[in-house]
């Protein structure tokens, strides 16, 4: 009785904190739900534009992101040969060298499928150099192959990332953003959830759900590329 009385009233305190994040969400034709526990939230907006948009703030789903995020899913219904990755700099050495150091363990079949696939295409990829020196600074872009890593990233998307490193994606803060699964995903770490930071990052989203729209067009054109098997919604984590 006693930890549901506190619930409820951290779900209210909260609920009153994220006031502006809820009626921003409404404004977007978006339903606002807070968590069981009240200590984090979900946003879903069936009718989004380039797609169905689910916004989640909570507990991390990936260790490497310690404390709280923000993650975001946009249902694309894009090609599963789309898998495409752009991740900050300093997070891709750090995943790099987790990797190679599973992989040179005993326990190499365990890596195969635990490892998130963010984890796993630094090795299974190649990588890409985007021709803005700025996002080549600050970003580490793979994917299935240098062709459609070139397509998503150059133009809209690189601008787009260069504006951001500014000062919405300060350097070291763990930043992924990849196509998987007909989908595109987007996931920070953001230990307060922040309207004025939120709503950039969505815009983000929707300029690399665009540019993907775009080269899944050229991909249906041009015929099928190498797939791998992926999860990209779930906890990296066990329960």
């Amino acid at each position: 009785m006693v930890k549901q009385v506190k619930h409820w009233f951290v779900a209210r305190a909260n609920a009153s904190r994220w006031r502006p994040i809820h009626d921003w969400a409404d404004g977007r034709n978006a339903q606002f739900k807070l968590t069981k526990d009240g200590q984090g939230f979900m946003i879903e907006q069936p009718k989004g534009l380039p797609g169905t948009l689910r916004i989640e703030w909570g507990p991390a789903q990936r260790g490497y992101i310690g404390g709280q995020e923000l993650r975001m899913r946009c249902e694309m219904k894009l090609s599963s040969d789309l898998q495409l990755l752009v991740l900050c700099r300093e997070l891709m050495e750090t995943l790099e060298k987790a990797v190679f150091e599973a992989y040179t363990d005993t326990l190499k079949t365990r890596v195969d499928t635990d490892t998130p696939e963010e984890m796993r295409w630094l090795v299974m990829f190649p990588k890409y150099a985007p021709t803005s020196k700025l996002v080549l600074q600050r970003f580490g872009c793979v994917g299935v192959n240098k062709e459609l890593t070139s397509a998503w990233i150059e133009g809209d998307l690189s601008e787009t990332l260069a504006q951001s490193s500014q000062d919405l994606l300060p350097q070291g803060q763990p930043f992924v953003l990849m196509t998987m699964r007909g989908n595109v995903y987007l996931r920070t770490a953001m230990a307060e959830p922040d309207l004025a930071k939120i709503q950039p990052l969505v815009r983000l989203l929707e300029v690399a759900c665009r540019e993907a729209q775009r080269v899944n067009a050229k991909l249906a054109d041009g015929g099928g590329w190498p797939t791998t098997t992926s999860v990209a919604w779930q906890s990296s984590r066990p329960e």
